[in-house]
């Protein structure tokens, strides 16, 4: 029963790893459409996201499937229940990134604010590391690279603050911007959402290693560091 429940699980564990690659990749879509305005990226992110569904609703069967028929017991339970877990939170990253695809298309016409976007595309930049780096953690069941990137969603949360106060300004200054600043505002709000997911993905990594349930969101348990951060720059 162990060498069929190893063949079931590693199959279970490869399904998730092309699931989180194929999310990786629309989201390095998702985010440069959005700065560069490219409205065929950004149609490609909307037509491709059905995949990923579809992805997670299979994963979800086969962990069922392989919980059922094994029953396995103790790290080996642990382990599906993670993937179980984790790929949940994929499958929200992926439909994040349709959002910022579909406010791409929206916002095609607008004027656009240079420095707001660069603020955007580094927090994009950040984001997409850290779902690269969770990623890499995940299959390699790293925990000690996987509390750094959760950490690093404390950057995630002073550049959303920093890019929200910098948009509410320009509206004041430019009241001609108000559809742009909205699509800027919903972006980076996602952007921030999708930091959070990350979050989660690297306590699942230290869930199916140590058997620990841990809260590694930093600006959720010590809000006051967001602050203390912006106040030092």
């Amino acid at each position: 029963m162990q060498t069929h429940f190893l063949e079931m699980f590693h199959t279970l564990n490869d399904h998730f790893t092309e699931m989180g690659q194929h999310v990786n990749q629309q989201i390095n879509r998702a985010t440069p459409a959005f700065v560069d305005h490219d409205q065929g990226k950004a149609n490609l992110v909307i037509t491709t996201d059905q995949q990923i569904n579809k992805a997670e609703v299979q994963l979800e069967k086969e962990a069922l499937e392989l919980i059922a028929l094994q029953q396995p017991f103790a790290d080996n339970f642990r382990a599906v229940i993670s993937i179980l877990k984790a790929s949940a939170d994929l499958e929200r990253i992926g439909d994040h990134a349709t959002g910022i695809a579909r406010e791409t298309l929206r916002l095609k016409s607008s004027v656009r604010n240079a420095d707001i976007e660069k603020a955007v595309a580094d927090l994009s930049e950040l984001i997409r590391s850290m779902l690269a780096d969770i990623l890499e953690a995940t299959a390699e069941l790293n925990t000690e690279l996987a509390i750094s990137v959760a950490h690093q969603d404390l950057q995630v949360d002073e550049q959303y603050v920093r890019i929200r106060h910098t948009v509410s300004t320009t509206l004041q200054q430019e009241p001609d911007m108000a559809q742009v600043s909205s699509g800027y505002l919903l972006v980076v709000k996602i952007l921030e959402r999708i930091g959070d997911h990350i979050v989660n993905l690297a306590e699942e990594v230290v869930y199916n290693v140590d058997g620990e349930i841990v809260e590694l969101n930093l600006g959720k348990t010590q809000p006051e560091l967001v602050q203390q951060a912006l106040d030092q720059k």
